[in-house]
């Protein structure tokens, strides 16, 4: 069960109060290139990200981001490191909320200048620490970087917001350590009821950070922790959102989209079911965004290597095929509707997906 966290909204997509857990990504294109960082805002969102950050590191970055607002509809968060001009600059060029570190901000006025600002745009403000940013103070008090330090720390930089009366806030407190930022995130959840976004920070490429997002953000959303988040990949950053997307489904916080279930083959499978299984992956990935968006039920689609886990075992699957020596027996929901030679086996199983679809089945 979620739990029930305060809510805030980022261009209409709610955070926290038991909304959806909301996906977001980062562009690594520079900022500058307001085309290239255009192109890739755009292919994040067809990926079904919901909320893109943008680095904002210099004046002509805020200005390109001003750009950048008014040629896409989607959610943009400005991501700022140390210099509060460029949060007040980026929140005057139509930042749906700013992500700062208020402790490496500097002094309390130019956390307030950050403030005042977006209370004055009711945009909220993204506190993010990390086991980088950790004060020198909690570090001589743990003994170094500890789950329980981390979330002092995220606190500690929440409070300063407190002070001057501002409380649209979301926290993050990401480690690269798995079991460390697990344990973070259990105690902030334990600590406050501010909306968190969750995320293991540089977690590696797509196989290894795929890997470590699952591990760590899904034992986290399985405890109800979390109300957005980030699957960090070293790599493009679209390749985040279906692994997001899958962890999403896995832990039971997504309930539309596509369900995909395939064997791991054994010796009975006679057909590549590898290269049938990555076409039909390429069909459901590209066809389940817009699944997600319209709250369609979730769909199942299984993909089996013989007889033995066809209909039998995916029986309850909306449609499936089961492989045998060279041809395949294409199923939906048990009922077997035709027999198919195995190089259109991929194109019938997305036909009958295109079908399910366009009848609303």
């Amino acid at each position: 069960m979620r739990k029930m966290t305060r809510q805030t909204e980022c261009r209409g997509v709610r955070i926290g109060g038991g909304a959806p857990v909301s996906v977001q990504s980062m562009t690594n294109t520079d900022t500058h290139d307001v085309e290239a960082t255009l192109g890739q805002i755009k292919r994040l969102e067809e990926a079904g990200c919901d909320i893109v950050r943008i680095a904002v590191s210099d004046q002509a970055a805020a200005e390109a981001f001003g750009e950048i607002r008014k040629k896409t509809d989607m959610p943009l968060v400005a991501d700022i490191q140390f210099d509060y001009r460029m949060a007040v600059a980026s929140a005057e060029q139509g930042a749906d909320a700013v992500r700062i570190n208020p402790g490496n901000i500097g002094s309390r006025e130019r956390v307030k200048a950050v403030v005042d600002e977006c209370r004055a745009r009711r945009i909220p403000v993204r506190v993010g620490v990390n086991s980088g940013s950790v004060e020198k103070d909690i570090l001589a008090k743990y003994g170094g970087v500890t789950p329980r330090g981390l979330a002092e720390s995220a606190m500690r930089n929440v409070k300063l917001l407190e002070d001057l009366d501002f409380g649209d806030i979301v926290i993050s407190a990401k480690a690269s350590d798995v079991r460390k930022n697990f344990e973070t995130y259990r105690i902030l959840s334990q600590m406050t009821d501010y909306p968190l976004h969750i995320g293991v920070t540089e977690s590696g490429d797509r196989m290894r950070g795929a890997v470590k997002s699952a591990a760590g953000l899904g034992a986290l959303l399985l405890e109800g922790i979390g109300d957005t988040m980030r699957v960090s990949l070293t790599g493009d950053p679209v390749d985040e959102i279906p692994v997001a997307r899958e962890i999403l489904k896995c832990t039971g916080n997504l309930d539309s989209g596509i369900n995909l279930v395939s064997c791991p083959t054994c010796s009975r499978c006679k057909t590549d079911l590898t290269q049938i299984t990555s076409k039909v992956m390429e069909a459901i990935e590209s066809r389940e965004p817009a699944l997600i968006k319209s709250g369609r039920r979730m769909l199942t689609a299984a993909v089996m290597g013989c007889a033995v886990n066809g209909p039998g075992e995916a029986k309850g699957a909306d449609l499936g095929a089961a492989c045998g020596d060279g041809k395949a027996v294409i199923f939906s929901g048990g009922r077997i509707i035709k027999t198919v030679p195995e190089e259109q086996i991929a194109e019938a199983l997305t036909a009958e997906l295109d079908r399910i679809i366009e009848e609303g089945v």
